[in-house]
């Protein structure tokens, strides 16, 4: 080389400086917000849970107190204040969510998603609709998250199975109802015709009304028949009720049975589409391939 000079070295940064750096891109904020938000494997991800599940409860607590007349008489001021920070709380936790996450949209019309934003906006909409500020104990529904919080998987998976089982017997369960639909128009009618109007049957509805309540084994007592054919008619409705009661049970439960071997699965979360109940040695989302 002319001058016999070497060329000036490359220099590296450390590795700790080129990992800091990282995380401190868009991309790396985006996953550090996920694995708090999204995860519960990791001490920060596991404490967010918890304190959004104990702020859950307390908004809903707050929401149930505020319909008490007399709590709301002498507390309704600092209860309107703590529900409209809750609120605010979780409208930045869920603006945080669509952040952190690789599709917002996917999430957005999820479950967890839907519920999300149906816990915030009734106080929103308290503005134009009073009262319906009392809907956000709907938060109830995100106490679900307490299943991935604990490490609870078996039994999400066990609510997988149940929803299969529930699936599988939707058809049966369908001619069931149709079936109890049937009985309850001829049980209703024939009421109407046996006992009439003077003892409180109006109507062929009214009959209706009485068959379901009596077949389903309820038993208002707001309307009852007089006549002796009409007891004996009221007897039969009441033993065949029993009967048809432990019908979808056994549906469901058969189908339970057949179910597939349980497997045990994980909590973690997706980052594109936020969805769980992957295999624990899972390197990739089975709903859109990303990878975990």
């Amino acid at each position: 080389m002319a001058g016999g000079l070497l060329p000036p070295p490359v220099l590296h940064p450390p590795k700790s400086m080129a990992k800091e750096k990282h995380h401190m891109r868009p991309g790396g904020l985006r996953a550090l917000g996920h694995e708090i938000i999204f995860e519960a494997d990791t001490p920060a991800g596991k404490a967010f849970d918890v304190v959004l599940i104990i702020s859950i409860m307390l908004s809903v607590l707050v929401v149930m107190a505020d319909s008490v007349h007399s709590i709301q008489v002498q507390f309704g001021g600092a209860l309107y204040v703590l529900e409209w920070v809750f609120t605010v709380l979780f409208t930045v936790e869920y603006i945080l969510r669509l952040a952190c996450i690789g599709k917002p949209v996917k999430y957005a019309a999820s479950f967890f998603g839907v519920v999300d934003l149906l816990a915030i906006l009734p106080t929103y909409l308290s503005f134009f609709l009073p009262g319906s500020h009392y809907l956000t104990v709907i938060r109830v529904l995100r106490l679900l998250r307490v299943f991935r919080v604990l490490k609870l998987a078996q039994y999400v998976g066990e609510a997988n199975e149940l929803m299969r089982a529930l699936a599988s017997s939707r058809r049966k369960i369908t001619v069931f109802l149709f079936v109890v639909a049937t009985l309850v128009v001829i049980l209703g009618s024939v009421m109407y015709v046996v006992e009439g109007e003077a003892n409180g049957f109006v109507s062929i509805p009214a009959g209706i009304y009485w068959a379901v309540v009596t077949l389903t084994t309820v038993g208002y007592g707001d309307i009852s028949p007089q006549t002796a054919l009409g007891q004996a008619l009221a007897a039969l409705v009441m033993i065949l009720g029993y009967a048809i009661i432990a019908v979808p049970t056994g549906i469901v439960s058969a189908e339970l049975v057949r179910g597939p071997d349980r497997k045990i699965i994980s909590t973690q979360a997706c980052p594109q589409c936020s969805r769980d109940g992957h295999d624990p040695d899972a390197n990739n989302c089975k709903y859109c391939g990303a990878p975990l």
